[in-house]
């Protein structure tokens, strides 16, 4: 997370991945909020929310979810670029919500595959990153160990898609049951 994150990007997929385990009766997934600085992040619109660790103190995640919002500050930082690079590095799955593939590509994890961004920045992601192959008009995309979508609420619809890659179909639908959301697997 960072300073005017989407609200959406990081807590609908916290919320798919904590209701999954709740639905599940089993701890699947240990979630974690993370920013560069651990306490408060203020996303969008002035959200506060704290986040769990930071940099320094994550542990190596076997899944990492990028997400979007205002990310003309982040994309410049150096620290920001090389913590999620090094992540990614050992990751088994990383995804991206919104303009959160904008980081992905600085970092250099993304850097010739099919992705998607939110259809509003489609446009300036294939500008800046001219060698990604950036495809319109889709909630989500799933390209081997690399997983985009599109924006806000495309996320939710990507991470069920985690929890049914991951664990099941099953577990997926019943999440979305749980949660009230009419989950749109296909693109």
């Amino acid at each position: 997370m960072y300073d005017n994150a989407e609200v959406l990007d990081f807590s609908g997929p916290f919320e798919v991945l904590t209701t999954a385990n709740r639905v599940s009766g089993k701890s699947l997934f240990d979630v974690s909020l993370v920013a560069q600085n651990a306490g408060v992040v203020v996303a969008r619109a002035g959200y506060k929310v704290l986040a769990d660790v930071s940099f320094d103190d994550a542990p190596q995640f076997e899944l990492l979810i990028v997400v979007g919002g205002d990310h003309s500050q982040e994309i410049h930082k150096t620290v920001v670029s090389n913590w999620i690079a090094q992540q990614a590095n050992k990751a088994k799955l990383i995804a991206s919500v919104c303009t959160g593939a904008f980081l992905l590509a600085q970092a250099g994890v993304i850097t010739t595959q099919q992705v998607t961004t939110h259809w509003q920045d489609i446009t300036q992601l294939q500008l800046d990153f001219p060698r990604l192959d950036v495809q319109k008009g889709l909630r989500w995309l799933d390209v081997g160990n690399i997983v985009t979508s599109g924006g806000i609420s495309a996320g939710i619809d990507m991470t069920l898609h985690l929890v049914s890659r991951l664990h099941s179909e099953a577990l997926a639908l019943k999440t979305a049951k749980q949660m009230e959301f009419l989950w749109l697997k296909n693109n």
